[in-house]
């Protein structure tokens, strides 16, 4: 399922000196901000025009599969994608991918739901958020049941 999906968001990374450890390969903690940083992007990208001071997108759920590590000298890039958006939350799915060998290094899948920063609650989804994730993907995306 996950080869199948198109990426249409790609962020590349610096990688800094702290995030490599003794070892020389990126600290597994570090993919966390890889991720954090792709979804930045991403929801700035899709939908620039957003008010974060007043709704957010917050996360509920990360979970992650390393496939391969990455070396302190790799070229490296986040992928975002959204996978399924509900009434209050979405699916989204990230790579981080050696740039030069398209090599996946691992995989992410979060869960965000949509926050009020006004009254701390979740919210639903605004509709044109919906639309522009939708439009930015170029496909349906699958809608939650």
């Amino acid at each position: 399922m996950l080869e199948d999906l198109k990426f249409h968001h790609t962020l590349p990374i610096q990688l800094r000196f702290t995030d490599v450890d003794k070892f020389g390969h990126v600290n597994n903690n570090v993919y966390f901000t890889y991720y954090d940083l792709g979804k930045t992007a991403y929801f700035s990208t899709v939908y620039p025009s957003a008010d974060w001071n007043r709704d957010a997108m917050v996360v509920v759920h990360i979970e992650a599969d390393f496939i391969s590590q990455i070396l302190g000298t790799d070229t490296v890039a986040v992928q975002t994608a959204v996978l399924e958006i509900g009434n209050k939350s979405m699916t989204i799915i990230q790579r981080v991918i050696n740039t030069h060998t398209n090599e996946v290094k691992c995989y992410c899948k979060s869960i965000m739901v949509a926050f009020s920063m006004e009254t701390h609650d979740s919210i639903e989804i605004p509709e044109d958020w919906k639309e522009a994730v939708t439009a930015f993907e170029r496909r349906d995306v699958r809608k939650k049941k």
